[in-house]
């Protein structure tokens, strides 16, 4: 018996029993469904958080404050924290950019804050979630755009001028949908007036925290009006020359900021925050989330292979007359095996093909505000997959079909 008898027998075993088949079929529909859906999902929260962090700047380190530096002994209790003041300040700032001893150091802005910050415009307040005091080169350093506006200049920020840049969350709250036209108006900041100069383009959640809840005023202008003149700052914001040298721009950084506060790497009171490294944890954790989701999914796929070997045994077992008469007219072993793996093969096929057609329309809406993201290799591994079990799956019921003796199969009932 040629291949094609073989398939036509097959395909007429399938069809006899329709209900039977569609249940079959079910179980590798799901399964496959599953993998393409949970594996987008997985991208898709991984393109999402890489997006995210670009908004914020890839090759941005900031340095900030830490008053903890070590450990020690002190008043008779042992492992007690050894704290100090810290201070970062303007000099620390404009050290880093010596273009000598930081030549991977592009530019760099210095951060003060104020807490309780309320903004207002006539009835409308809004408590700001980031007041920020600094110059010019911050907008640059971060990758921040407007949506409409400019952002202040170095002369406003020469000048000490009361004027201010809001991020789209202030923006809404306090002027509606037509933020555009928040441009040119004034504001309180705890009652102090400041005329808004731009309105930042939108950045998105990123989690707990609302980058576009935003206030950003020139440094001294946050000096003379909310944090006076203290030689301290929050933070300083600085940008490597290109993500490629973000490990050497942050070792030149530490290196003279350790040198300029006396400190080394066991006692340091500051610490650098690297957004590359950022990036990096965060694609690795999304990478292993994608990898337990798949894990998941293959589960409901091994379930459906199992149903696929439990119905082929059961179909075994229906027509061993069947395959007795077929052996006795002549029909070899190699046939009789062809007929009942391409018989399992179609049921998983047409369960994978039917699977990716499910997994492309669920990918189509979001998924805990993830927007899934179906990458082309899994459709093709899915329908491989679906073919495989097939095969796999349908190997014993066939062997055990092979198997049986003439004279027996005839006298099956």
């Amino acid at each position: 018996m040629n291949l094609l008898e073989s398939a036509r027998f097959a395909l007429t075993g399938v069809a006899a029993n329709k209900m039977r088949s569609v249940l079959t079929t079910l179980g590798i529909l799901i399964g496959i469904a599953a993998v393409i859906i949970l594996l987008a999902v997985g991208a898709g929260t991984s393109n999402n958080i890489k997006a995210q962090i670009a908004k914020l700047g890839t090759n941005v380190l900031t340095v900030s404050r830490s008053t903890s530096v070590g450990g020690r002994s002190t008043g008779g209790q042992a492992g007690a924290s050894r704290t100090r003041s810290t201070n970062l300040t303007l000099e620390d700032e404009h050290a880093l950019t010596d273009a000598v001893l930081a030549p991977d150091v592009a530019r760099t802005a210095p951060i003060v804050q104020a807490q309780g910050v309320t903004a207002t415009y006539t009835s409308a307040t809004h408590s700001v979630a980031s007041f920020l005091g600094t110059t010019s080169s911050y907008f640059d350093i971060t990758n921040s755009t407007m949506a409409s506006g400019a952002s202040f200049t170095e002369a406003d920020q020469q000048a000490g001028n009361p004027v201010a840049v809001i991020g789209n969350t202030v923006a809404s709250d306090l002027f509606g949908t037509t933020t555009g036209s928040a441009v040119g108006q004034t504001i309180q900041l705890n009652g102090q007036n400041f005329t808004v100069a731009g309105v930042l383009a939108v950045k998105g959640s990123t989690g707990l925290n609302d980058p576009d809840d935003i206030v950003v005023v020139p440094f001294s202008a946050a000096q003379n009006k909310f944090t006076g003149y203290a030689p301290t700052l929050a933070s300083i914001t600085v940008q490597a020359a290109s993500a490629d040298v973000m490990n050497q721009a942050q070792n030149e950084i530490q290196m003279i900021l350790d040198a300029r506060h006396h400190v080394d790497s066991t006692n340091r009171d500051y610490q650098v925050r690297n957004q590359a490294q950022i990036l990096t944890t965060a694609t690795n954790t999304t990478q292993t989330l994608t990898i337990l989701l798949g894990a998941v999914a293959a589960i409901s796929l091994l379930v459906g292979g199992i149903g696929v070997m439990n119905i082929m045994l059961v179909t075994v077992t229906e027509r061993t007359r069947e395959i007795g008469i077929r052996k006795a007219i002549g029909a070899s072993r190699g046939s009789i095996v062809t007929q009942f793996l391409i018989e399992s093969l179609v049921i998983s096929v047409i369960g994978g093909v039917a699977g990716i057609a499910v997994g492309f329309a669920g990918s189509a809406f979001p998924v805990l505000g993830v927007q899934p993201e179906v990458q082309a290799w899994t459709v093709w591994l899915s329908l491989a997959v679906s073919a495989v079990i097939g095969l796999v799956f349908g190997v014993y019921p066939a062997n055990k079909a092979a198997k049986l003796r003439p004279i027996d199969a005839l006298r099956y009932e």
